[in-house]
């Protein structure tokens, strides 16, 4: 592990391989380890980087910085900081909202994108976004971060063939700092693209699981609307593709590395 600072906080990240940089963003509420079944197959051929992002794993927990805003720019300094000129970056859930703010500031960084069970519009979910803010935020102040842990952890892996990634997962949770876990997810609820989403002309890869908590026909409507996308869905995977199906996701995102 090796750190930098940037934006007055540092960060915490892990670089393996060479050859075209591949960085890897993480979900609210874990860390780069969610990334552990990408980094060996792909540092091969790669140079990958996996990110904490601030508020998450070993990086700075700042009292009130947080939003998905901050985090761009933190990605951005962190990327000038290591001499990296162009990526592919990689955003699963609460990271891939990061890696489309960042296509629409910084699109010259970019080789491709890929969104991994996320969305460009937190803010504009309809129903199941006002669901998803109101019942975790009442969850979290009434029962706690460690009851919200083994929850979210249970939900994502359900199956008893799962138990010890579900294990692994609540223990990341359980690591969290409380007032940066909510501020990073009640300001990544606050945050969205809009009509800046068609902006983004950088070769994109969507990836949607089956039993994902928004349906694919969800991804289906922002990928129409995206002017260099393609989709693709992973198959018997809930939010945690990068996790649950590793071997589906790593080929999809291999096959779409070499049609570059």
């Amino acid at each position: 592990m090796s750190k930098i600072k940037v934006n007055d906080i540092s960060l915490d990240y892990e670089d393996y391989g060479s050859g075209k940089v591949l960085l890897m963003l993480h979900g609210l509420g874990s860390t780069k380890k969610d990334w552990d079944a990408q980094v060996p197959f792909f540092s091969k051929n790669f140079r990958v980087i996996a990110v904490d992002l601030r508020g998450h794993g070993n990086s700075t927990k700042p009292k009130d910085a947080y939003g998905v805003p901050l985090m761009t720019e933190d990605i951005k300094c962190f990327l000038d900081a290591l001499g990296v000129k162009k990526t592919t970056l990689i955003g699963f859930s609460m990271g891939g909202a990061v890696a489309f703010d960042f296509a629409v500031k910084y699109p010259e960084y970019l080789d491709n994108l890929v969104i991994v069970n996320s969305g460009p519009d937190f803010n504009d979910m309809g129903q199941i976004g006002e669901d998803l803010l109101n019942g975790r935020t009442k969850f979290l102040e009434t029962k706690g971060l460690n009851a919200l842990a083994k929850e979210i952890s249970y939900n994502m892996f359900p199956e008893e063939s799962q138990i010890d990634l579900r294990n692994e997962f609540e223990e990341r949770c359980k690591q969290n700092d409380y007032n940066a876990y909510y501020k990073s997810f009640t300001t990544l609820m606050n945050w969205g693209l809009g009509k800046k989403l068609k902006d983004i002309k950088t070769k994109t890869l969507v990836v949607a699981s089956d039993m994902d908590y928004t349906p694919v026909s969800f991804k289906e409507e922002y990928v129409s609307r995206l002017p260099n996308a393609t989709l693709i869905v992973i198959k018997n995977s809930r939010h945690g593709a990068v996790i649950d199906q590793p071997e589906a996701f790593n080929n999809a995102l291999l096959n779409f590395l070499k049609n570059e």
